[in-house]
């Protein structure tokens, strides 16, 4: 299975898309602000990922917004934020052949690329 759950209005993530070529490579891609992560698709994230928190993103304008830079977050809370508003997911997250691939940067993408 591959797939990728991403952002079509950010420009990270097209980036990433074109470089790795998922598209044609098979991977199926899932719009989060189009399309909900549904709380089955997150706990597969999950289960690969090892924590919520490490599929959450600090630098969502919601994160300020809310005032959770200074408070102390649990896993529940990080699982919750992440289902209730799409931009708190770190992006883009790919699911490929059972192994999981968060965020954009450089050693990640090259691991996706190869990995696809």
């Amino acid at each position: 299975m591959k797939k990728i759950y991403y952002l079509s209005t950010c420009g990270t993530c097209k980036k990433i898309l074109e470089e790795t070529q998922a598209v044609a490579k098979g991977a199926e891609l899932q719009d989060i602000k189009k399309e909900k992560i549904t709380p089955a698709q997150l706990e597969e994230m999950h289960a690969l990922a090892g924590t919520y928190e490490s599929l959450f993103s600090r630098r969502s304008q919601q994160y300020k917004a809310r005032g959770l830079a200074g408070k102390e977050l649990t896993e529940q809370d990080y699982r919750d934020l992440v289902l209730e508003e799409y931009t708190f997911l770190k992006r883009p997250v790919a699911l490929v052949n059972g192994k999981i691939f968060i965020g954009n940067d450089a050693k990640t993408t090259a691991a996706l690329k190869q990995a696809l």
